[in-house]
């Protein structure tokens, strides 16, 4: 009897251990049943997080200012190339005995060899990284500027030249690079402030001219020149490749290891979870830049790249050689600015720039930084697109006034506000194109961007250098009515950038 007791006991513990199983069971398969399809998404997938959550949680910090440093430094390597066509120009038509047309010619081979590489330098930072081609544009500045010094003649001075503006396509993706690493919040702010950089590029071939060209000729000038391009590869080293560049070529492990880095250097930490973006397949595909989405935003960047260059190096040519022939109508001029040269009077007039021009010259210069504080505003309270319209109307008002008779010092000072609006103008063109394309692009766009502003500097020498011979009014009015047309092309820019965050894909 005890034993059959004790296996009914056994039997109903057995029994009842079964049932609370399986209401167990039917509690948890109620639970489940009851979540919403997000709710059981998130039990079992892991956190993550975008690359722009990365950029902006990692935020500014020691990293940037590196960042901010070597890559402005390659602003100065490319202002150095750019104005020392306008310093060594009379030089060159003196040792030559060159025409107007053959001095301009220089610049124009110049910025067509830049026009072609533009793209190509765009093709292969979209395809195979921006570190590449800005390392290797250092790299090709210095060799082939301490070639130009050796050249033997003007066929020789415009083939290297011409190799030159290579680099300056390269290192011209820099600006990319840079972009790329800034927090959305800080671009207003930062970015044009590259212009300091631009700045001491222009004044330190100015200076070079001044104190290396009347003792030791215009070859050792040059010399001199790659000193800068020299020592930006040494300190090129401690950037790393772009982290949004890795993420759309698929290496997740290289851009968290890029990001890690800048966060441990920033005294931050990066986000809770793993980095979530999808692969970029088609990189470097130019036919994005004209597909319905960016076709009217690419074409009126292409004249806006067109005319921010024309203007530029339209105000930087024409001072030089306003100054160089004394064209400047001026109430005040000593004796030696009171003789006008001109190609009809002889051959070859060797006229090289005095201290006077090289000061005036120097002085212009820092009209390139001098409104930036207004620059910033107009960037942070309008936006891109209306400083970019009320820049180019500025600059064509102040093209025109440096045709009015006044004094030396009335001179330097249109030619200060003149350049400080043409280099703010292209400053704001490079924020709002390298803003406003997607990552997978970027940099080809970019590319295509700065051919087109090659083209603008093409034809400006043979305005500047050679149609101010016979007209100043006739040679400034291009430039002012380029300025005007742009401004109104710019009001029909179908994408406001100002606090956007950088898109990754198309």
């Amino acid at each position: 009897m005890a034993l059959k007791c004790s296996s009914s006991m056994k039997t109903q513990l057995v029994n009842a251990i079964q049932l609370q199983e399986v209401e167990l069971e039917e509690e948890i398969n109620t639970s489940s049943s009851n979540n919403t399809p997000a709710e059981a998404a998130e039990a079992k997938e892991p956190k993550c997080y975008t690359m722009e959550e990365a950029v902006e949680s990692i935020g500014f910090g020691h990293f940037h200012i590196l960042l901010f440093v070597i890559m402005g430094s390659a602003n100065i390597v490319e202002a150095m190339e750019i104005m020392l066509l306008a310093v060594v120009s009379p030089e060159i038509r003196c040792e030559w005995h060159l025409e107007d047309w053959q001095v301009a010619l220089v610049s124009t081979m110049v910025f067509l060899d830049f026009m072609v590489c533009g793209v190509l330098c765009g093709y292969v930072a979209d395809k195979y990284g921006r570190w590449k081609v800005v390392f290797g544009g250092f790299i090709w500045a210095s060799y082939f500027s301490l070639l130009t010094s050796f050249s033997p003649s003007y066929g020789w001075f415009i083939f290297l030249r011409c190799m030159v503006g290579c680099d300056v396509a390269a290192t011209s993706q820099g600006f990319v690079l840079k972009t790329e690493f800034i927090p959305a919040k800080y671009r207003a702010f930062l970015l044009p402030l590259a212009s300091i950089f631009w700045m001491l590029g222009s004044m330190l071939i100015i200076i070079l001219g001044m104190t290396v060209v009347p003792t030791m000729g215009w070859r050792w000038m040059i010399c001199f020149s790659i000193i800068p391009s020299i020592i930006l590869i040494g300190l090129f080293m401690f950037i790393p490749e772009s982290a949004r560049f890795q993420v759309s070529a698929g290496n997740i492990q290289g851009a968290m290891s890029t990001l890690n880095w800048i966060a441990r250097m920033n005294g931050v930490t990066l986000p809770e979870g793993e980095l979530r973006e999808p692969e970029v397949t088609e990189r470097g595909n130019a036919v994005t830049l004209i597909s319905p989405a960016f076709r009217r935003t690419s074409l009126l960047l292409w004249y806006s790249w067109f005319v921010a260059s024309f203007s530029y190096y339209g105000s930087v040519l024409s001072s030089s050689e306003l100054l160089e022939k004394n064209l400047l109508c001026m109430t005040d001029a000593d004796p030696e600015h009171q003789i006008k040269h001109n190609q009809e009077e002889a051959l070859c007039y060797c006229i090289p720039f005095n201290m006077a021009d090289y000061q005036t010259l120097l002085i212009s210069c820092l009209g390139e930084v001098a409104l930036i504080p207004l620059n910033i505003g107009l960037l942070n309270i309008f936006g891109r697109k209306p400083s970019m319209a009320i820049l180019q109307v500025l600059s064509a008002i102040f093209f025109m006034l440096v045709n009015i008779c006044t004094t030396m010092f009335g001179f330097t000072v249109l030619l200060f506000l003149l350049r400080s609006v043409v280099s703010m103008n292209f400053n704001v063109v490079y924020i709002y194109t390298a803003e406003v394309y997607p990552t997978a692009v970027r940099s080809i766009g970019m590319g295509f961007c700065t051919s087109f502003s090659r083209v603008g500097g093409m034809i400006a020498p043979f305005i500047a250098q050679v149609l101010m011979s016979k007209s100043v009014i006739l040679a400034l009015s291009p430039f002012a009515t380029a300025c005007v047309i742009c401004a109104v092309g710019v009001a029909f820019l179908p994408i406001e950038t100002r606090g956007r965050a950088l898109l990754q894909d198309a």
